[in-house]
């Protein structure tokens, strides 16, 4: 499957009042190659295993494939890894839109981010007051990067 999918820093918090849902995400990474990843991710009281391919040279797109998994198998999994990241997610609907803002937590924590995935490449999408800087396909980023240099050493 293939996923298209932008991201953007947040400016400020201002996004929380219109948040739909928020939960929990605990993730962490069987293959930590930059370029393809295998993710474990336990969202909640569910559990998936992820399976990214490596991205377009701008960073938009890349193949995705996600299976549901028991939660039990999610957390013996997530013991055979040595770093997770930790995060809020927060959904909300803006236009028509659905973005996904990050709120990062531990060695990440003060990180935000935004992102929302997209049917074509050349959609247009409203951009709400609080959305910032577009880091799409900067890999300083990306989840998996941020195990290794979190954002609390930059």
């Amino acid at each position: 499957m293939k996923e298209i999918e932008r991201k953007f820093l947040v400016k400020d918090l201002d996004f929380l009042k219109n948040a739909e849902n928020t939960y929990s995400i605990k993730q962490a990474y069987l293959q930590q190659d930059p370029a393809k990843s295998v993710r474990v991710r336990i969202k909640g009281e569910e559990a998936f295993l992820t399976i990214k391919g490596i991205s377009d040279a701008r960073g938009l797109v890349r193949q995705e494939w996600e299976y549901p998994i028991p939660l039990r198998d999610a957390r013996a999994l997530m013991e055979l890894c040595d770093d997770k990241i930790e995060k809020t997610r927060n959904v909300i609907t803006y236009g028509k839109h659905l973005f996904e803002v990050d709120v990062f937590h531990g060695r990440n924590n003060g990180l935000v981010i935004a992102e929302l995935e997209l049917q074509t490449e050349n959609e247009l999408i409203e951009r709400p007051e609080w959305l910032g800087m577009e880091i799409t396909g900067r890999t300083e980023y990306y989840n998996l990067a941020l195990l290794d240099r979190p954002f609390q050493d930059w």
